[in-house]
Formats: C-alpha cells, sequence, structure tokens
C-alpha cells in the first residue's frame, strides 16, 4: 500500500467501486427501482428487528420491491452483527438462486452483515452480489469494503475484499427520522471518529481524503447541535448523512491498517460490553485526540481543524490539538451523551484486559497511555 505524505506532498486514492449516491427527502421512493442492475432482480432485505417491526420503512422497501423483485426479508441483525445470525441469514439468502441483490436497511450491524453474506455467497458461487445499501443512522458503514461482526466468543472481527462495498447508497431523511435520537446523534459522533482519525491516517490523501474530512467536520460540528433541537428537520437530517459520507468513504480502498486508536478502543469495548460503536466513541475520541497531541505529525493535522469549528489557530500544533479535543468533548456533553464507562458495568477488574485488546500488547508506552485512558473513563 502506498502511505501519503506531507512533506513533500504525496500519495494515492482508490476509490471504491461505489456506482451511485443518491440523498434527499423520499430518495428510497424515487431510485430504489432503478438502482437494481437489472429488470429482472431479485433482491434479499437485510435488516434489525426494530426497523422491520416498529417502523413503517421495511414494510415500505418490500411494497417498492413488489412480488416481481423481492425475494425475502431477513430481520433478525442484532447489534454488533452476532455470527449466527450471519450464518443463518446466508443460509437464506443461498437458498433461492434467483437473488441477485442486497438491500441493507438500518445502521452499520446490517450494512456489514450483508457485505459479509456477500462474501459468503461469493464463496459458494464465485460471485458477488449487488449491494444497495439505506442508511439509518451515521455509522458509515456504507462507505467502506470491509465488514466487522461478533464471533462466537464474543469478540469483534473482520474480514474486507474489495468487491464487498455497497454498489449504490441511498440516503433518505425520510427513512433517518425514525432513528431514536440518541442511537442518531452518536452515531454522528462515530462519523466525527473517522474524519478526525483520517486525519493522521498513513494512508489518508489531501485529497479527497482529508479536505472532505475536514467539511465534515464543520458540517458535524453546525448542524449535531441543530438536529438535536429540531430532530425531524429533513434538510439537517441530509446534511449530516453527507458529512458521514465525506468523513470515511474518501479513505477509497488503498488502505493497509485500521483506522486509528478510538476506532480500535470502540471494538474493544463494543462486542465484549455490549456498548454501541457510537458510545464508544464517546467515550474515547477527546482523550485520544488529547493523547496524539503529543505526537507532531498528528498534531500538525489536528490543528487544521480550528477554522472549520470556528476557532482561531494559534501556531502551536500541540495546544491547537488539545483544543481540538476540548472541543470535541464539550460537543458530546452538550449533545447529551457523555457516558462513563462504569455506567456499562465496565470497572478496575477490566482495565487491563481492554488495554490489551486493544494495543495487541502488554506493556510499553502505548499500552500504559491506554491503561490511563481507560482509567479516566471508569
Amino acid at each position: 500500500m502506498t502511505e501519503s505524505t506531507e512533506h513533500p506532498l504525496s500519495g494515492l486514492w482508490k476509490p471504491t467501486h461505489l456506482r451511485a449516491l443518491y440523498y434527499g427527502s423520499d430518495s428510497v421512493q424515487k431510485h430504489l427501482l432503478s438502482c437494481l442492475p437489472s429488470s429482472s432482480s431479485k433482491a434479499f432485505i437485510i435488516t434489525g428487528s426494530s426497523l422491520a417491526f416498529k417502523t413503517p420503512l421495511v414494510k415500505h422497501v418490500e411494497a417498492l420491491l413488489g412480488p416481481k423483485h423481492h425475494a425475502g426479508t431477513f430481520s433478525k441483525i442484532g447489534q454488533h452483527a452476532p455470527v449466527a445470525h450471519l450464518d443463518e441469514a446466508a443460509d437464506a439468502v443461498q437458498k433461492d438462486e434467483d437473488v441477485d441483490t442486497l438491500i441493507s436497511v438500518g445502521g452499520g450491524s446490517p450494512i456489514d452483515s450483508a457485505k459479509v453474506i456477500s462474501y459468503r455467497h461469493h464463496e459458494r458461487s464465485g460471485n458477488f452480489l449487488h449491494h444497495i445499501s439505506i442508511p439509518t443512522t451515521m455509522s458509515a458503514a456504507e462507505c467502506t469494503f470491509g465488514a466487522g461482526y461478533t464471533n462466537e466468543e464474543g469478540a469483534k472481527v473482520g474480514l474486507a475484499h474489495p468487491e464487498c462495498a455497497p454498489h449504490v447508497i441511498i440516503y433518505d431523511a425520510t427513512f433517518a427520522k425514525e432513528t431514536p435520537q440518541r442511537l442518531w446523534l452518536s452515531t454522528a459522533i462515530r462519523a466525527l471518529d473517522h474524519a478526525v482519525e483520517l486525519l493522521y491516517h498513513p494512508t489518508a490523501t489531501e485529497v479527497p481524503t482529508k479536505q472532505l474530512c475536514l467539511t465534515a467536520i464543520a458540517s458535524l460540528f453546525t448542524y449535531l447541535p441543530k438536529s438535536k433541537n429540531d430532530p425531524q428537520n429533513e434538510d439537517y437530517i441530509t446534511r449530516l448523512q453527507l458529512a458521514s459520507f465525506s468523513s470515511l468513504y474518501p479513505l477509497g480502498t488503498n488502505v493497509n491498517v485500521g483506522l486509528g486508536l478510538s476506532h480500535t478502543l470502540g471494538y474493544a469495548l463494543g462486542s465484549p460490553y455490549g456498548i454501541p460503536h457510537g458510545i464508544t466513541t464517546c467515550l474515547t475520541l477527546a482523550r485520544v485526540v488529547n493523547l496524539k497531541s503529543s505526537d507532531p505529525k498528528a498534531a500538525e493535522q489536528l490543528a487544521r481543524v480550528l477554522p472549520f469549528i470556528g476557532r482561531s489557530r494559534s501556531g502551536d500544533n500541540k495546544k491547537d490539538a488539545v483544543e481540538v479535543a476540548d472541543a470535541i468533548e464539550q460537543l458530546v456533553k452538550d449533545l447529551g451523551l457523555d457516558r462513563r464507562l462504569r455506567d456499562y458495568g465496565v470497572g478496575e477488574d477490566q482495565v487491563l484486559k481492554i488495554a490489551r485488546l486493544a494495543t495487541k500488547t502488554d506493556g510499553g508506552q502505548l499500552y500504559d497511555d491506554v491503561v490511563s485512558l481507560i482509567r479516566s473513563k471508569l
């Protein structure tokens, strides 16, 4: 993989195979059928039980597809995508040889599950499935070719293949309006996590990655408070959906390592302790940015954020990066998302285990820093 550099300015950007991005209210109604790969396509919907049974969204998609295009619906995908649910969904899809399309409706778990199902279909048949994603949160799973799920031991594992990336994304504010506000806001902080950590990611390019991430950060800081105060405003929702896209899609396929420490801590805290990934970010991101302020290269990139959130740079990158961390922490508090690990049953007895899982080591500076970070959030 090609790493990007600032001095000299160089890099490589390779996009995913995304063919279309639709956004705006009623986009599903207007465009879903035109997104199918052929006039005879059969689509299988992958979603969770809350969306299927507590909202009209899945039934609406089924009605749009009609008997001609609707092959079935799997609605048991749970938080963090348990592998047992994936096994069952993959088997259901495999039973119908006419299925050529998956439609994921929901947040990161249904979207990632559809990627894994497509991968398994390829293992069995040699063909990947066409994937249309209709996100209802801001987890941005629709923007990547990687997928995470929870194995039998309760640990988060993943797979990645360029052909697993969705072919079409449809951001529809009327769908996102059904998302509970706490979930909507917390997954937006997950999008902020992506945008911030990509600024110092080794393969993230100046264009489009870092420049789009900076605009994503600006939109998130601007529209999250507005969306909290006016949660049914479809213009705010759409702008936040586009910020979510800009926070992660620009990374593309030139990827050789994970996103960053906050993201890694999210995996160490999420599946093992049942903490939603949006909340894990609320717990970790500001502290990680504070930690990264001591790294001159990371601080140089983090300092760029200040003008995008209405603040002035001082010329001292470390000081400016700390100010970014403080701004993130304040945004989390203003959104009512400030939490402690003890709220989720995580105590001192788990600190070293989490640090080992996140750092893959039993000692060293990073390990010690992570131990301190976790303890600060107990």
